[in-house]
């Protein structure tokens, strides 16, 4: 195994992952607590208003000049931020009805889905090792979501839903990488949030069209709640972590390469876990911690593989 890893681009985008998933995990925790008391569009419109105060706040007072928000790639960057706020979307629409371990561990699927679009799109080259530990995760997600049986919750879909826009955000970030900055990326997904969830305002937001049985629904579709002042604290823990947290994720796949970046993220699943005991009184059921074990386990295959068999030529530092 070669210990120059941790002296080139990977080891930075490594980083960057792990920083993120921290951050992500926070922002999940902190939603599913607000879940009860506010619309779904209610909150991403007040985390995405914080965010991109904190982004500009960042940006130009440590280059001291808005050039770096200009890009001349902006359908790109609309067509990536409607994939992020569908995968946001529909993770946090899953995170309503489900237990926190269980959702977070379905969208895992997201690394292996990954690795395919990064040999579909970017022509990639993944061994049998690695397609392997992809089907192990295909079958960690089929353990968790029992299709066909009465254990299948329709809910258990949207992470998995989650997943596939969050594949496809990062591999258009792998696209990009060389002409966009990290905090570009960021900045256009917070616009992004903010159109849309100010559009949701505008056509549900009155409560009209709620669907009061379907915890999923109602949190999307539920009359916007009176701010509560005590709540203030945890809106600007979600901007700032959500920010953070965007910015360090598109650093980590502008650095690294696709497949060896995600499975870091994986990070992400036993904090979810402990959250869950801790803050929710949610145990994982043993189908969970099996589905979820596989789930993990093809995603440290892969890293293992990936650390074997790196190229001998790191790619070009990318555009920052």
């Amino acid at each position: 195994m070669s210990f120059t890893l941790f002296k080139s681009n990977n080891a930075i985008g490594i980083i960057c992952a792990i920083g993120a998933s921290l951050c992500f995990s926070a922002t999940d925790v902190t939603i599913k607590f607000l879940s009860e008391a506010y619309a779904l569009h209610q909150i991403i419109l007040l985390r995405s208003l914080i965010g991109i105060f904190v982004i500009i706040l960042l940006v130009v007072a440590g280059k001291g000049s808005w050039r770096s928000f200009k890009t001349q790639r902006l359908p790109m960057h609309l067509i990536r931020g409607g994939f992020v706020v569908m995968a946001n979307m529909l993770f946090f629409l899953g995170l309503a009805a489900m237990p926190l371990a269980d959702a977070v561990a379905l969208f895992f699927i997201s690394p292996s889905l990954i690795t395919l679009f990064s040999i579909i799109f970017l022509k990639e080259h993944v061994g049998p090792h690695r397609w392997f530990a992809i089907v192990l995760g295909f079958a960690g997600v089929l353990v968790m979501i029992q299709p066909g049986s009465s254990s299948f919750v329709l809910a258990s879909l949207l992470p998995i839903g989650a997943a596939f826009g969050y594949a496809a955000l990062h591999t258009l970030t792998r696209t990009m990488r060389t002409t966009e900055s990290a905090s570009t990326m960021t900045f256009y997904i917070q616009l992004t949030f903010i159109f849309v969830s100010t559009v949701m305002w505008a056509i549900v937001g009155d409560g009209s069209y709620n669907q009061p049985d379907s915890p999923s629904l109602n949190f999307l579709l539920r009359q916007w709640g009176p701010w509560q002042t005590p709540d203030l604290k945890l809106f600007v823990l979600l901007g700032v972590a959500s920010t953070f947290g965007g910015y360090l994720i598109s650093q980590a796949y502008r650095m690294a390469e696709a497949a060896l970046a995600a499975p870091f993220e994986y990070t992400a699943l036993p904090l979810a876990m402990v959250w869950g005991v801790v803050i929710f009184g949610e145990w994982p059921s043993s189908i969970t911690l099996i589905g979820s074990s596989l789930i993990l386990v093809s995603g440290l295959y892969t890293l293992y593989r990936e650390l074997l068999h790196r190229p001998k030529q790191q790619t070009a530092a990318p555009h920052l």
